[in-house]
């Protein structure tokens, strides 16, 4: 029956938390803020379940593999070319900026939450960290800019386990002067966090040789690599506690920066995981949470003290450290505020809160619940303040999703066109500057590069575009930038224009994108009827005339492109769009010069019979 049990916690865990990620999808939340408020939910509200009291000695170790794996997917993502240009301000935060922080976050704890010296400059040093777990899920809610999203991720990713080194530091020199311990674990404390360095580098190195050599065959690359985190997470915390975090971040960073050529597949891959790890992670943590551990935070003190952290603290140490790196006031202000922190803290707290109580240290145990007043104060003002705060700054991309369209032809600047009258952003690209003219001269925003290229990747801002539509005169290069962007994008946003050559059945769904248009107007056709003067018209469906009524009216001489809903949304595949569309949408077609001429007769004479009558 326990056997059971466990069983149902461990499916209804996983369950639980990829449902809060669609619920934060769906409804547009901040998904750390769901996933909290369920675990506390099923956990110490309705005591449904325990994690850790149904886990036993194997949560601890768990939750330390899994945020191994999710520090190595963050730093896997990392590659210096991201940050050409702020490099200098990405530095100066990760080190001037941890340190004030940690300076002025350990005296807030002794004198504002009542903690000793001691124990303060410990939990100073762990609350210098905000992490992979809590800060990408924010970046993808909020379509930050590209600087200040950059550099919100390297600091988290970075940050992170030197956030838990530092900690460890400052509780060696904490036992080292109360005669706990002898100078030579300083010394020994600083040669196993170089040696979990050079483990974690040294690993990424060889992986990734092994990788491009071909010694790993393709079907085993991803697992060969997840089974190398854990081993040098395991072999570098077995040295010292707390090292593995720095050598699991050492082993991305090298094996991004490597340049491997299947560094992608490894990414999308960790990515899966990691997001059914974060899901899990903080549905377990908060579950396992103790009512007393939570009225513990229903402290003044504690209030006072995570005000301070989040309105002193980290607003100080972003304006002091940034000063003269080029950012400007703007992002220094949103970068100022957002700082959640998220699973390493919770957890790493838990370990400096048992080695201090036992080590005599009588305020050890207040050290859980202040992290968990911090993370959850945290998690909230900046999950719901994030989107809004960048927008008043004028540091989100776009509000609106907007649409990429690969290939410059006449059809694409028509379309581009159609598409940015609604007020939404645009961005045509192709590999020749030549074949951008038609777009430039409607006043449409342009890229020349190749989608598929790393520098096009570096180098353009592809943020605000949710939605991509490949329309190249090459059918095999609009399949193949359509399966790049999938991961990315999701497949229900990539269209592609009509395949021309052969029967379209011959082919596999898996390859390429939804189909954009009617299978007869490939690129090469709707180019042909821009050239003979085929002219965008826009017709809005009302209770009189709704969509059957204009597929009747119009079918002969007018190619649908795209609807917009009454709400602004974008709507593709029209014809295949099996949905009754409601009235107050709008159609945009492609309509033949003769047609409009018919309609102006018609008009004219429907004029005519009213005027003699």
């Amino acid at each position: 029956m326990i056997m059971e049990f466990t069983l149902f916690v461990i499916a209804a865990v996983v369950v639980l938390g990829i449902l809060s990620q669609w619920i934060a999808w769906r409804f547009r939340l901040p998904a750390i803020v769901i996933m909290s408020v369920v675990g506390l939910v099923v956990g110490p509200f309705l005591n449904i379940f325990n994690p850790q009291e149904n886990f036993g000695n194997v949560f601890n170790p768990l939750i330390s593999l899994a945020v191994a794996i999710i520090l190595f997917e963050g730093s896997l993502s990392l590659d210096i070319r991201e940050i050409k240009g702020f490099r200098h301000a990405i530095f100066r935060i990760s080190t001037l900026g941890a340190f004030i922080a940690w300076i002025i976050g350990s005296l807030a704890a002794h004198f504002l939450a009542g903690l000793t010296l001691d124990v303060a400059f410990v939990i100073g040093g762990l609350f210098i960290v905000t992490g992979p777990t809590v800060i990408l899920p924010l970046l993808r809610q909020s379509k930050l800019k590209e600087r200040p999203a950059a550099i919100l991720k390297w600091e988290g990713i970075v940050v992170d386990p030197f956030g838990a080194l530092l900690a460890l530091f400052a509780l060696q020199v904490v036992f080292w002067t109360n005669n706990f311990i002898s100078g030579t674990s300083l010394i020994l404390f600083f040669g196993a966090s170089i040696l979990a360095a050079l483990i974690g580098s040294i690993a990424g190195y060889f992986l990734g040789r092994l990788l491009e050599l071909g010694f790993i065959p393709e079907f085993l690359k991803s697992p060969a690599v997840l089974s190398s985190v854990l081993l040098v997470f395991v072999l570098s915390d077995m040295i010292m506690h707390e090292t593995g975090l720095l050598a699991v971040t050492a082993m991305g960073i090298v094996m991004a920066n490597m340049h491997l050529t299947s560094i992608r597949d490894l990414i999308h891959f960790k990515e899966n995981i990691s997001v059914l790890l974060i899901s899990s992670v903080f549905i377990m943590l908060t579950a396992s949470l103790s009512s007393e551990t939570l009225l513990e935070i229903l402290n003044w003190r504690m209030f006072i003290f995570v005000l301070a952290m989040m309105f002193i603290v980290r607003p100080l140490s972003i304006w002091v450290s940034t000063i003269g790196v080029g950012l400007s006031v703007q992002e220094r202000t949103l970068i100022g505020w957002i700082a959640p922190r998220g699973i390493v803290a919770l957890t790493v707290s838990g370990y400096f809160a048992g080695v201090l109580t036992e080590s005599g240290f009588e305020d050890g145990d207040i050290i859980t619940a202040l992290t968990l007043a911090l993370v959850f104060a945290t998690v909230l003002a900046h999950g719901f303040s994030i989107s809004w705060l960048a927008r008043k700054l004028g540091l989100q991309a776009t509000e609106e999703a907007g649409v990429m369209i690969v290939g410059g032809t006449e059809f694409s600047a028509v379309l581009a066109e159609a598409i940015q009258s609604f007020n939404k952003p645009v961005l045509v690209l192709d590999r020749s500057w030549g074949a951008l003219s038609p777009a430039r001269q409607r006043g449409i925003e342009t890229e020349v590069g190749d989608i598929l290229s790393e520098h096009t990747e570096y180098h353009v801002d592809l943020t605000p575009y949710e939605i991509l539509i490949a329309a190249t005169e090459e059918d095999a290069y609009n399949a193949l930038i359509c399966q790049r962007f999938v991961p990315e994008l999701g497949r229900e946003h990539i269209y592609q224009t009509p395949i021309h050559i052969g029967d379209p059945s011959d082919y596999s769904k898996s390859l390429g994108g939804k189909m954009f248009i009617k299978q007869k107007y490939d690129i090469h056709t709707l180019n042909r009827h821009v050239e003979e003067g085929f002219m965008i018209r826009k017709t809005t469906l009302t209770e009189q005339y709704t969509f059957e009524h204009f597929l009747k009216d119009d079918s002969h001489s007018t190619i649908p492109l795209f609807a917009v809903d009454k709400d602004n949304n974008l709507i593709f595949s029209v014809m295949g769009n099996k949905s009754n569309f409601e009235q107050g949408t709008t159609i945009v077609s492609l309509t033949s010069p003769t047609r409009k001429i018919e309609k102006a007769l018609e008009k004219a004479n429907n004029t005519e019979n009213i005027s003699k009558e």
